[in-house]
């Protein structure tokens, strides 16, 4: 690696390196950059980092700004809606200046019926403090919880902790009674826990070398982590492995799934040492999930229905699933929660989500309606079993997230909270439009949109358009304080609904998978095409957007068409897919297959892949300005993938303007802390006025 000034592109060394597959024999010169310990790699990425903050230094003042006003319009003391379980509310708070959150309790009155009021900021009276973020990631650069599980009694929590971004987390056990931390101690746990009903026993999952979670432990509170059992073992490397107890706190439920199988095994509360009962053995393409609710298990699937049906079966002696609410194509049911009284429903119709409600005893289900034409609505944290109120969130791009009670019974919702957007915030001043793009084999893609009031659709105004377009994942409108700085100078917000999401069903994701995948990419172009042909903005004055899996939509559609974008982010982005579907040893391998295709095994999965991968497409075209952001201790997508492709990119067009910000000490979702969050968001939105010529 060579490099003259901070000021000049870093050039990184050329180490051939071959990889055969299929008769294809390919030269990666920059397959060196994998070696995290390797000292030029470090260098390399510090140089990268170095040029970068040359690169953006005009942009100081701008960032600086933009992080006042994120900080301006956010209350930083407050609290969330206390959430019922049973004898205490729970609820976090945030404080001026710190960077995380505060679990607390308080104890439920004598008569208290409603959540108490948290409107001034200030913590509870009476309340207990079960974890202070702030402290426990003193001296640490990176904090991050896995699992709070509190145990059905209230006495203990079970907690994990990352302080390197890595996702391994350490499990401890907490007594709430006296505040001690137990001298239990697990490392290298995974998210998720579930507690036996008497507390005694908790339940956990570790990873194997792949990052894959695929065992389930037993462990005793107070004995030592070499005393615990393994509870389960899945050996298919296609499989990943859950854990959680049931709302009616009767079932360990142990999930096992891969992208397109499932299996599910339960384990009774209240006999923790019990062995696991399979409720129904994996089909291949059958998935399903299971939620006790009284003398049955709640069977959601899609066995003969493409968008999932609800059944049950006994939960006695599990065996056929006898229907509950029929399979209808194009309502995409997403998930069941039970109640003592009450099924809700969670499913998505005509690209937007919904819930409906079952009545126990009765046929006829009501959906709750919701006024505005994009929203995104959804359960929020429901512990109580016995209720007839449930917590609901909703938002929209310019509804602030709502906290609203729900009564099942008297269909009454009540507002107990919506997010303060501090200063002269007036929902009225922004618009949110749904337009609709038409593909290259005639599908029509909707496309949804927040801008200021009034703006002309005349191809002026700059926009950013944001993608996903992976997993059956759904980019519902959200509400983004940091996202009202770019409005209100101007800018166009716009998510493409592309195939290979779930905006429209479980259809919608089969077309964009596989070796459909490039349908996800198409999408994205014709939405981008749409908005300059409907004059909602120009081609100059374009900025593209994604991360993750939608950062390989960042790189493909970049490779695709170049002459579209005036700017492309690529956030901790999956662009050198096909070299690491190949190596069955990383995380984003083997359990990818079904969503991506084996190249391995088949050569025209691996030709399709080849094909559409952004770093194996580079070639010396004029690029839009590029930046890639990215984080050392990533494992989901391995920092080596951007900076492999930045390399590439500056040496097969040199006249291109690419950079590379790598986080040294934060993982897949970058910086850990609140006001690093903004600030990251304030370098990435610095850098998009910049190219919108609205710095």
């Amino acid at each position: 690696m060579t490099t003259e000034t901070a000021a000049t592109p870093p050039v990184a060394k050329r180490v051939p390196a071959e990889r055969t597959h299929h008769g294809d024999t390919v030269v990666d010169e920059y397959a060196w950059l994998a070696g995290k310990d390797d000292p030029d790699t470090i260098a390399y990425l510090k140089a990268e980092n170095a040029f970068t903050e040359a690169a953006t230094a005009h942009l100081a003042s701008l960032r600086d700004t933009l992080f006042d006003e994120t900080k301006r319009r956010t209350k930083e003391t407050d609290l969330s809606v206390p959430t019922r379980k049973g004898d205490h509310w729970y609820y976090t708070r945030t404080v001026e200046g710190q960077q995380y959150g505060i679990y607390c309790r308080r104890a439920v009155r004598d008569g208290e019926t409603e959540p108490p009021s948290t409107e001034d900021g200030a913590p509870l009276d009476g309340e207990a403090v079960l974890l202070d973020g702030n402290t426990l990631a003193e001296g640490h650069d990176f904090f991050a919880l896995g699992t709070f599980d509190v145990s059905p009694d209230g006495r203990w929590l079970a907690y994990s902790t990352d302080f390197a971004g890595d996702e391994r987390f350490t499990l401890r056990v907490k007594d709430l009674r006296t505040g001690e931390v137990l001298a239990d101690e697990v490392p290298d746990t995974f998210y998720g826990s579930a507690w036996s009903a008497d507390g005694s026993t908790l339940f956990y999952l570790t990873v194997d070398e792949a990052w894959r979670p695929y065992r389930v432990w037993r462990h005793t509170v107070g004995s030592a982590a070499t005393d615990d059992a393994v509870v389960y073992e899945e050996a298919d490397e296609r499989f990943w492995v859950g854990v959680e107890l049931t709302r009616s706190e009767k079932f360990i439920v142990v999930d096992v799934h891969s992208k397109v199988t499932s299996e599910a095994w339960v384990i009774p509360a209240s006999n923790p040492t019990g062995a696991p009962a399979i409720i129904a053995p994996r089909r291949q393409g059958v998935e399903y999930t299971v939620e006790h609710h009284g003398h049955r298990f709640l069977i959601l699937h899609n066995d003969g229905a493409e968008d999932f049906e609800l059944a049950y079966t006994s939960a006695d002696a599990p065996g056929d699933w006898a229907p509950l609410i029929p399979h209808t194509p194009g309502t995409r049911l997403e998930g069941v929660d039970a109640f003592a009284n009450h099924l809700v429903v969670s499913l998505r119709k005509d690209g937007l989500t919904g819930l409906r409600v079952l009545p126990v005893g009765s046929t006829e289900t009501y959906d709750i309606d919701f006024p505005e034409p994009i929203y995104s609505v959804g359960l929020e944290s429901n512990p109580e079993y016995a209720t007839s109120t449930v917590r609901i969130h909703y938002a929209s791009f310019v509804t602030p997230d709502s906290v609203y009670d729900y009564d099942l019974v008297t269909h009454t919702m009540v507002l107990r909270k919506q997010k303060p957007v501090l200063g002269d915030f007036d929902p009225a001043a922004y618009e949110q439009h749904r337009d609709w793009a038409l593909a290259d084999d005639g599908t029509r893609v909707p496309i949804s949109l927040i801008c200021r009031a009034g703006t002309l659709k005349d191809g002026t105004a700059p926009a950013v358009i944001y993608g996903y377009g992976s997993y059956e994942a759904s980019m519902d409108p959200w509400f983004s304080i940091p996202r009202l700085s770019l409005l209100d100078r101007g800018v166009i917000f716009a998510v493409a609904h592309i195939r290979g999401g779930g905006e429209l069903g479980r259809r919608w994701y089969e077309e964009g998978k596989l070796l459909a995948k490039k349908n996800t990419f198409t999408d994205f172009v014709a939405c981008a095409r749409h908005l300059v042909k409907a004059g909602w903005t120009a081609t100059d004055r374009l900025v593209a957007r994604g991360g993750s899996a939608g950062g390989l939509l960042m790189g493909a559609v970049a490779n695709l068409a170049p002459d579209a974008f005036a700017g492309v982010v690529a956030q901790v982005p999956f662009v050198d897919a096909l070299n690491s579907i190949l190596d069955p040893s990383l995380p984003l391998t083997v359990t990818e297959w079904e969503e991506w295709g084996n190249p391995l095994d088949n050569q025209d999965v691996y030709a399709y892949m080849k094909s559409y991968t952004p770093y194996e497409n580079v070639t010396a075209v004029k690029y839009p300005a590029i930046l890639a952001v990215t984080s050392l201790h990533d494992t989901r997508v391995l920092y080596h993938e951007p900076a492999k492709w930045i390399a590439r990119l500056r040496a097969t067009s040199p006249s291109g303007e690419y950079l590379l910000k790598i986080e040294m000490g934060a993982g897949h979702g970058g910086p850990s802390g609140r006001y690093d969050a903004w600030k990251e968001e304030a370098f990435v939105a610095a850098w998009i006025l910049d190219r919108l010529g609205r710095a």
